[in-house]
């Protein structure tokens, strides 16, 4: 019991010390995100997409691939072009009016395990419900509804000063 209890202290020592040195926290609003299961042309339609969003820098746009779906998130003033370019194919799932919340993690993040399953659990204990959760090595993105991007981003800065 007692090296059960100091191991859990150290790891969740080394979480708080990782949480303090998170870095920027970014919020968007004005997002729609698309659910379309795989095809054979999803990826020609997609390279359309991403064509017409590079002459648009202002645009947020993330994507991500699973085994028998396709997800994007993107500005809501894309959601024409998106319709246009996906008409073919079978879209499951459209959610409107979401924001991002985007966090910079320190280097070392991927060296300590449970950093995730913090942030999550405290997003949990808040009644926040995630629509997507986006990651890269040193930065993820969560995706919530407009009515709870505020509780959302109070809870994630504040375990800067836990």
């Amino acid at each position: 019991k007692r090296l059960s209890d100091d191991l859990e202290f150290r790891a969740t020592h080394k979480i708080l010390k990782v949480l303090k040195n998170i870095g920027e926290i970014t919020v968007r609003s004005s997002l729609t995100d698309y659910t379309f299961l795989a095809s054979d042309k999803i990826l020609v339609h997609q390279a359309k997409l991403l064509e017409e969003i590079n002459n648009n820098q202002d645009v947020f746009y993330t994507s991500s691939r699973g085994v028998n779906e396709i997800n994007i998130v993107i500005s809501n003033v894309m959601d024409k072009t998106v319709e246009r370019l996906f008409k073919d194919e079978k879209c499951t799932q459209k959610a409107e009016e979401l924001s991002s919340i985007t966090v910079k993690l320190p280097a070392e993040n991927v060296s300590v395990p449970g950093i995730y399953y913090f942030i999550f659990q405290r997003l949990a204990w808040e009644g926040i419900v995630l629509y997507e959760v986006i990651s890269t090595t040193n930065e993820f993105t969560i995706l919530v509804n407009d009515e709870q991007v505020d509780m959302a981003f109070k809870t994630i800065k504040d375990l800067k000063s836990l």
